[in-house]
């Protein structure tokens, strides 16, 4: 199984570093928001499985959060290649880079990896 990505939001740094270093050191990919805006943007973006929450912050609105994570209308669904692209990103990353091995996790070949990489303007190069 891979490693979870966790996203920290904590607002004492220190306390944050800890958490961060501890989580790394126990094989998870963890990352870090400085501050609420920047976490807001962080959980809207795909590839985070879980989120850990400072709930002590003072500025911290937990229902703005709960809504934000489970909103109570029902979101439209992405298109089909907007869901494709993030996926092939997101094995790209957990592979690091390493794309005989993702398109093996992805079950399509090599060369359908490579045309989808240049379609969706995932190459690094």
């Amino acid at each position: 199984m891979p490693p979870l990505h966790l996203l920290i939001l904590a607002r004492a740094p220190e306390r944050r570093d800890a958490l961060l270093n501890a989580l790394r050191g126990a094989g998870y990919h963890a990352a870090a928001a400085p501050d609420g805006p920047a976490a807001a943007e962080a959980i809207g973006a795909p590839g985070f499985d879980a989120l850990v929450v400072d709930l002590g912050w003072p500025e911290l609105e937990v229902r703005r959060l709960r809504e934000a994570l489970a909103p109570a209308h029902a979101v439209e669904p992405d298109a089909l290649e907007a869901a494709e692209r993030r996926h092939i990103a997101l094995t790209l990353r957990y592979t690091g880079g390493n794309r005989r091995r993702a398109a093996q996790l992805l079950g399509i070949s090599r060369s359908t990896l490579l045309h989808k990489v240049r379609k969706y303007g995932l190459d690094e190069r």
